[in-house]
């Protein structure tokens, strides 16, 4: 047996526990892979003995969208399944669900399969993945049945991207009705693709060429309309819906007339909609570039309006949609027509820090709650809870010591996202993990990375129970 595999005892000792419910001062013991112990004062022998007096101790954290190693717009972004859980490790995410793609024409076990292989020797955090569905025929029903049975439990798609990812209302209803039946969940891009591309077209034949018309062409009626048109859809098949990276106060009160129905819908939205705004686009040059992503950023009203959804569980999950692609060379492809920057941007290493920093320090959420957020909410929405997103005996021992006081400056030159810029360069945050155990193993212990490529694990998931 190897040192790596050789996990020894770890106490926890003096730190304080919060939870998505409770916050406690205790000592808590790892066993191998899994929380083994939790008390005050504990009494006995470990190999490994760590004071966390000042510290958090939170669970994991769970980011549910990302996209390492992804063919887009003529390039493919930029982290691979090492970089990219590594740098989610440094920022307390110790679980990752990523995408796997089916293309037109090929069967959901192809696509999953070539995914798997991605990042089966190269993760060095736990991960999973969701389907992208871009062809239903009747045939692949059954497959995505199988799929349910084998642990990816959750289906995305697509009411944007023309010709690429888009499906249409039936293929939308038949996919919910389905993945209902059988205890999946489907999650929800959306975005009226087609009057967009109408949009696209008319602003490139009036000369309009740079990164802001990304936004300008994609409005927020357009994000709001899909919003309430998924949520009807699944109303009618009787299914859940989630809705992914929603951005404007239009589309999240679309989320809220139908939850407060009663109707299954849920939402997440990313930092980048609640930090960012609109005038990033008018930074000099072609800066702008950095910020385009899909839905596009909004005036920055709305951010109060997303930070309310977010304390009255409007909005249930804050994601990173992590998408990166180097400003020289990826984003620089669309230096002449914005309609071929590579969408999308980084994220995966910032988020616990920027959401404690611009949440909770602020008042605009609870401690609590930013756990829920982060980390138990989309566990449970996943179907990765208990065994993710929990600080209980018998969970694994995904845990995060966090310093809440500690202060660090953001920056493309010290993060380990593998990316030549970052959306928060030079911006100051206070609340910084300190280290990080990835199921019994200390893979970051403040600047130093422990963890290895591989030894993360592909996690089958359990079928949709709601929150």
């Amino acid at each position: 047996m190897s040192p790596w595999e050789d996990r020894v005892k770890t106490l926890i000792r003096n730190g304080r526990i919060v939870t998505a419910q409770d916050d406690y001062q205790a000592d808590l013991l790892i066993d191998g892979e899994v929380i083994s112990a939790i008390g005050r004062s504990l009494k006995t022998e470990a190999g490994q003995v760590v004071d966390a007096t000042g510290l958090l101790v939170l669970p994991g954290g769970v980011d549910v969208h990302t996209h390492l190693d992804m063919p887009f717009g003529g390039t493919v972004s930029s982290d691979d399944f090492e970089t990219g859980t590594r740098a989610a490790a440094y920022g307390g995410t110790t679980t990752l669900i990523d995408f796997a793609i089916q293309s037109k024409g090929q069967s959901m076990r192809t696509a999953l399969d070539t995914w798997v292989r991605k990042a089966e020797a190269k993760a060095t955090i736990d991960y999973s993945f969701h389907m992208i569905v871009t062809d239903l025929p009747d045939a692949g029903i059954e497959e995505m049945n199988s799929l349910i049975r084998d642990g990816v439990t959750s289906f995305k798609l697509f009411m944007a991207y023309p010709g690429v990812l888009m499906v249409d209302d039936g293929t939308i209803f038949k996919a919910m009705k389905n993945a209902s039946r059988y205890g999946g969940l489907v999650c929800m891009h959306a975005e009226n693709g087609s009057v967009i591309d109408l949009i696209v077209k008319e602003a490139l034949a009036q000369g309009k060429t740079a990164p802001k018309y990304h936004a300008l062409t994609r409005p927020t009626t357009a994000e709001a309309e899909a919003t309430g048109r998924a949520i009807a859809l699944a109303e009618i098949a009787d299914a859940p819906v989630y809705i992914v990276h929603l951005s404007c106060a239009e589309a999240l009160s679309k989320v809220r007339e139908a939850r407060d129905r009663g109707i299954p819908a849920y939402a997440e939205t990313c930092p980048q909609y609640l930090f960012l705004s609109i005038e990033d686009y008018d930074r000099p040059g072609f800066e702008g570039a950095k910020y385009v992503f899909t839905p596009p950023l909004r005036e920055k009203w709305n951010q109060e309006e997303l930070w309310r959804g977010l304390a009255q569980d409007h909005l249930q999950v804050i994601s990173t949609d992590h998408c990166p692609f180097c400003f020289k060379e990826q984003k620089e492809l669309g230096r002449d027509d914005f309609t071929k920057i590579p969408n999308g941007g980084p994220g995966v290493e910032t988020r616990l820090s920027l959401v404690y920093n611009g949440g909770v320090r602020t008042g605009k959420i609870t401690l609590n709650r930013f756990v829920e957020l982060v980390s138990t909410a989309p566990a449970k929405m996943f179907g990765l809870f208990p065994r993710k997103g929990a600080i209980t005996v018998g969970s694994d021992a995904d845990v995060v010591l966090f310093d809440p006081e500690a202060e660090a400056t953001i920056s493309a030159s010290t993060h380990h996202m593998r990316i030549d810029y970052s959306l928060y360069e030079g911006w100051r945050v206070r609340g910084v993990p300190r280290k990080v155990f990835s199921r019994g193993r200390l893979i970051v212990d403040g600047d130093t990375f422990l963890g290895r490529a591989g030894a993360g694990s592909f996690v089958r998931r359990s079928t949709y129970s709601g929150l």
